[in-house]
């Protein structure tokens, strides 16, 4: 049996794991931030949890 396969479906590969298949899934390279990027994302976590959460949720913590 093949290890790697291919579903048209929906556009992901598979790799055989035993009796599993498992999606070949990859995280998107992600953006570095600079100093104070970090300076605030450290403030907002530590002084200001809600909003920092609320962003985490929201999927925008990435553009920082």
């Amino acid at each position: 049996m093949k290890k790697y396969t291919f579903d048209a479906e929906n556009s992901l590969w598979y790799e055989q794991c035993g009796e599993y298949r498992l999606p070949c899934l990859t995280v998107p390279n992600s953006k570095m931030i600079g100093r104070w990027g970090q300076h605030h994302r450290r403030y907002l976590r530590q002084h200001k949890y809600g909003i920092y959460t609320a962003l985490l949720l929201m999927t925008a913590a990435h553009l920082w």
